[in-house]
Parts: structure tokens; sequence; C-alpha cells
């Protein structure tokens, strides 16, 4: 992992209990985590929504108002794909079950935040989520890529008949005309010709679904 700091936001209702979260944090590394605690839904669900970077979740599932579960959903539905964990005063089963199909990350007892099972959980959470997201940006591009390959198809078989077209007469004016009087006009042909069958070979070859910016919002296939 990099040495980024962790952004976490600490939903729970009691003080105290926020505060030895924050110091068995730091304890662990004073540099790693960054706290932001808030005591209920409503300003949890503001934080959240107010553009500050939270990298995960820490809630306290029993909340006055609207407990983590709840919250969590409220979360999905805004599409805030934020990984989050659960801090409960004892392990349950029907919990553990309602948890999975959520999607929770992961729950700890409370009695766990004096140890580094705490800071650790976080740490894996973070890890497990990162790799989540580089094999789903992985199929994302293996699936472009088909579809640019599927599409590039066409495109290129309508560009051979008239490349080559071009290369005979390129040929034939080469054949046809004296050294002196080819002059820049010819020379712009070839280049031209040449460059078009080179940017057709490498699209034929193209393997990476690599995009630049062009202009505003349109991106070029980067063909370099």
């Amino acid at each position: 992992m990099d040495t980024k700091k962790i952004n976490i936001l600490l939903v729970e209702d009691n003080k105290d209990f926020a505060k030895l979260v924050k110091v068995y944090l730091q304890r662990f590394d004073k540099d790693a985590f960054s706290v932001v605690w808030k005591e209920n839904h409503t300003d949890a669900l503001a934080e959240l929504g107010s553009g500050h970077e939270v990298d995960i979740v820490l809630m306290d599932y029993f909340l006055p108002g609207k407990n983590g579960l709840e919250i969590t959903k409220e979360m999905r539905k805004r599409n805030l794909d934020i990984p989050v964990v659960f801090l409960t005063v004892n392990k349950d089963f029907d919990l553990a079950l309602d948890v999975m199909k959520v999607g929770i990350d992961d729950y700890l007892v409370k009695e766990e935040i004096t140890s580094p099972v705490l800071p650790k959980t976080i740490l894996n959470v973070i890890e497990k989520r990162r790799l989540k997201n580089q094999l789903i940006e992985i199929e994302i591009s293996q699936q472009r890529l088909k579809a640019i390959h599927e599409t590039l198809a066409g495109v290129i078989k309508d560009f051979e008949f008239p490349l080559a077209e071009m290369q005979r007469v390129e040929k034939g004016l080469k054949e046809r005309l004296p050294v002196e009087v080819q002059g820049n006009f010819l020379k712009i042909i070839v280049e031209n010709t040449a460059r078009i069958a080179d940017k057709l070979e490498r699209l034929k070859a193209l393997k990476v679904d690599k995009t630049v910016k062009y202009i505003k919002d349109i991106k070029m296939i980067d063909l370099s």
C-alpha cells in the first residue's frame, strides 16, 4: 500500500468511545489515519455528500434514528460506494447475514479497538477494495478493447482498398515521372500514404485500451 493518509468517517453517538477510537488509531500509527467524527446519520450523510474525501466509514451499528444497516442502504442508494466497517457490542449471526446481503466490508466487536485488530482491519479493507477496483478496471478495459476491435474491423476494411489504390498511384507516378519533376507534391503523397498505412497497422495490432484527450470531452485512441 502507498503511504497516503487514510481518511476515516467515524459515525458514533458515544463521544468518549469516539475519542478512544482516535487515540488507538494514532497509537498504532499517528500519521496513517485522519478521522472525522459524526454523531448521527444526518451528519454522516451530509459529510459523505460534502465532497470531502472519505476512504472508509467506521460506523456503530446501533445508532439513534437509523442503524448502521439503514445508513449503508441509504449510502448505496446515493451511489456512495465507500467501504463500511461496523462496530458492534457483540458478534451476532443474524447481523453477519445482513452484513453480507448489503455488502458491508467487515464488522468488529467494540472491545477490539484496544488491539491492533481495528487498524489492521481498516488497512485490509482498504487494500481489498483497491484490488477489487483494479480488477474491475481491467475487466472494463478488456471489454472496451474488444468493442474497439469489433468497430475497427469494419473501419480498417473500408480503408484498405483506397489505401492500396493510393499506393498503386504513388508507385505509378514514381515510375513515370522523372526525378526532377516529382518535387514536393509527390513527396507529400508518399509521406501521407505511409502515415495512413502505419496507423492502420497500429490499429490492427492494438492491444491496450489507451485514450488521450483530444478536444474538450472528446478522446482519441493513443497509437503512440
